[in-house]
C-alpha cells in the first residue's frame, strides 16, 4: 500500500500536541508512516514560550518511518498554514492524511484513511475521507458510508481533488442562488453559509467551509466512518476560535472498519440524522456559535 504522508499542524498547544502524538504513535501504520510537521510561528509574544514548548517536543518525535518539521519564521495563522502546508505536501505526494494538534485518534485512523485513499484513489466523486463522524444514532448504518459534507477533524484527499479548492469568498457569494445556498446548507438544517459571508467581511478567517464548497459544487462525496476515528480534545477554552463544549464528543472506534461502501451515493439515513443532530433545535446556543466561528470541524 502507498501511505499517505501524515501532516499535522501545531502552534502552542504543547500538552495537546502531545497527546495527539501519543495517540498518533500508537496507529498500526505509524512507524511504517512519513509525518510532516508544520509549526506556525508565535502571532504575539505573549505565545512564544509556548511555541517554544512545542517546537522542543516535536524534535524529539519517533515512531514514524521519518520525521519532518517547517518552522515558520512569521505567523501564517491556522488558515493559511493549512492551506499552504496541505498545497505543497499534495503537490509533492499525491496524497495527504491531515490532522491538527487537538486531535486523539483511533489505533485504527490510518489504516482507515490509507485504504480509503487506495480503494477510491481514481474515483473523481470521492473527494474527502474523514476520520470524526458526528455523535449520531448509527443503528442501521454501514461501516463505512458516503456524505456530502466534509468533516475536517481528521481527514484526507488527492491532489486530484484538492486542486479544485479556492478561498475566495466574493466569487461564492456570487455564484451561489437561494437554492444553492439552502442545500449547502443541508437544506436549512444549519447556516454554513454565514461562514462565507463572515470570511468575506473579514470577520473570521478560515478554510474548511471553502473545502466543502469545493467538494459541493462538483458534486464530490465524502467517506466517513459510521463510529469516530477521532476526538477532539481542543473544547478546553485552549484553541482558536474554540470555546468550551461536550456537544461533539464522540467515543473512538475499537476496531478496525473493514467495510468500505461502494455504493457511490450519498447515505440518506446518516445525512438525516447529521442534519437533526446539528439543527439549532438539538445544539445549544453556545454550540451554534462556536460551530460557526470555527474552521475546522467544518462542516464543521
Amino acid at each position: 500500500m502507498n501511505l499517505a504522508p501524515i501532516t499535522l499542524f501545531v502552534y502552542n498547544r504543547p500538552v495537546h500536541t502531545r497527546r495527539t502524538i501519543e495517540a498518533l504513535q500508537k496507529n498500526l501504520l505509524a512507524k511504517d508512516s512519513d509525518l510532516i510537521i508544520f509549526s506556525d510561528a508565535p502571532k504575539t509574544p505573549d505565545s512564544a514560550q509556548a511555541v517554544r514548548e512545542v517546537r522542543e517536543y516535536i524534535k524529539m518525535i519517533s515512531g514514524f518511518r521519518s520525521v519532518s518539521i517547517v518552522e515558520r519564521v512569521r505567523n501564517l495563522g491556522l488558515a493559511n498554514s493549512i492551506i499552504e502546508g496541505v498545497t505543497s505536501v499534495v503537490s509533492e505526494r499525491g496524497r495527504i492524511i491531515v490532522l491538527e494538534d487537538d486531535l486523539v485518534t483511533s489505533p485504527y485512523f490510518l489504516n482507515f484513511m490509507n485504504t480509503a485513499l487506495e480503494t477510491y484513489h481514481d474515483n473523481e466523486k470521492v473527494m474527502h475521507i474523514s476520520g470524526y463522524m458526528y455523535p449520531i444514532d448509527n443503528a442501521d448504518i454501514p461501516e463505512s458510508l458516503f456524505l456530502k459534507i466534509a468533516t475536517c477533524w481528521g481527514w484526507a484527499t488527492w491532489s486530484r481533488a484538492w486542486r479544485h479548492f479556492e478561498k475566495n469568498p466574493k466569487k461564492l457569494l456570487r455564484g451561489f442562488s437561494k437554492q444553492t445556498i439552502n442545500s449547502f446548507n443541508l437544506d436549512g438544517a444549519y447556516d454554513f453559509w454565514a461562514q462565507v459571508e463572515q470570511n468575506e467581511k473579514g470577520l473570521i478567517d478560515t478554510w474548511a467551509v471553502f473545502w466543502y464548497a469545493a467538494v459541493f459544487q462538483n458534486g464530490g462525496l465524502a467517506l466517513h466512518p459510521k463510529i469516530s476515528l477521532v476526538a477532539n480534545i481542543g473544547h478546553d477554552n485552549t484553541g482558536l476560535h474554540c470555546g468550551s463544549s461536550v456537544t461533539f464528543d464522540t467515543q473512538l472506534a475499537t476496531e478496525p472498519v473493514t467495510y468500505f461502501e461502494r455504493k457511490l451515493t450519498e447515505n440518506v439515513l446518516a445525512q438525516d440524522r447529521t442534519n437533526d443532530f446539528l439543527s439549532p433545535a438539538k445544539l445549544s446556543h453556545f454550540s451554534r456559535i462556536s460551530l460557526a466561528l470555527r474552521k475546522r470541524i467544518f462542516p464543521s
